[in-house]
């Protein structure tokens, strides 16, 4: 469940516990993570995480553990709203990594006039050497001054014990603030929640594609799409053979089991 003490409203949404609040909200409450010395795990879940926890009782409880679970889609911040919480708003992943990186909040949350995100530290995990190393060019470029203490690429399979201890190793020497996660959901919700107490990392996001976003590998959909709730058509469109058989299935899966919800036919229950 999400942490009593953060004094966060949440809805359910097909019995994931998703915050229902919008960008600006999740980002100041995360500074004020940091800040207070809190950790955890953050998943910023569309509806693809929102089906697969129909269907995994594990990652829902990964989900439902978390310490923040965010809207990144649409479609969940339509399922708040129907459920009165009109001021929810999409937490997109590779928008809130940038509203991070940037570090500003409005209002801020110190007296000092020259408050900037480059008091806090990030640790980039996932993907490859070389989108590792254009993220942290582009990410340093736009943001002067931003502390990325340390990356790490994993291999495309389960880390051996020496690579856990090389990891284990990089991130107790840096410490980061803010430790980002770039892999695939739910490899990445498994990833932080298996690794959240041994690795010591303030809080950990996993943000899936806004690695190879912001890397410059992948174009982002128009604001307008975003809006939509179309997201999933403009990547299917990028990467059909890869993602056609995901998205047959989870879009009429969620309709349907949304509907069910909505209509009160079925109760989800929101459980860990």
């Amino acid at each position: 469940m999400v942490d009593q003490d953060l004094d966060i409203p949440c809805t359910n949404v097909l019995g994931v516990e998703i915050c229902a609040f919008d960008l600006e909200r999740a980002a100041q409450t995360l500074f004020n993570c940091v800040q207070a010395g809190k950790t955890g795990y953050v998943c910023v879940t569309s509806v693809h995480g929102v089906i697969e926890s129909q269907r995994d009782t594990e990652l829902k409880a990964i989900h439902n553990n978390s310490l923040m679970t965010v809207p990144d889609g649409m479609p969940t911040v339509w399922m708040g709203r129907e459920y009165g919480f009109i001021h929810m708003g999409r937490v997109y992943g590779p928008e809130l990594m940038l509203k991070i990186c940037e570090g500003r909040t409005h209002p801020p949350l110190t007296d000092e006039p020259d408050f900037t995100g480059n008091s806090f530290s990030h640790f980039l995990y996932g993907s490859t050497c070389e989108t590792l190393d254009k993220l942290k060019m582009n990410l340093e470029h736009r943001f002067p001054g931003i502390k990325i203490v340390g990356t790490y690429a994993p291999p495309f399979r389960p880390l051996t014990d020496a690579e856990e201890d090389e990891l284990q190793q990089m991130v107790t020497a840096c410490k980061p603030d803010f430790f980002w996660v770039g892999l695939s959901t739910p490899k990445q919700e498994r990833f932080m929640a298996g690794h959240i107490h041994k690795l010591d990392a303030k809080i950990m996001l996993g943000v899936g594609a806004a690695f190879d976003i912001h890397a410059g590998l992948k174009k982002d959909a128009p604001g307008w799409i975003k809006n939509s709730g179309l997201q999933w058509l403009h990547r299917l469109c990028q990467e059909p053979k890869r993602l056609w058989r995901r998205y047959l299935d989870i879009v009429p899966c969620f309709l349907f089991y949304s509907a069910l919800q909505l209509l009160g036919i079925r109760k989800y229950e929101v459980d860990d």
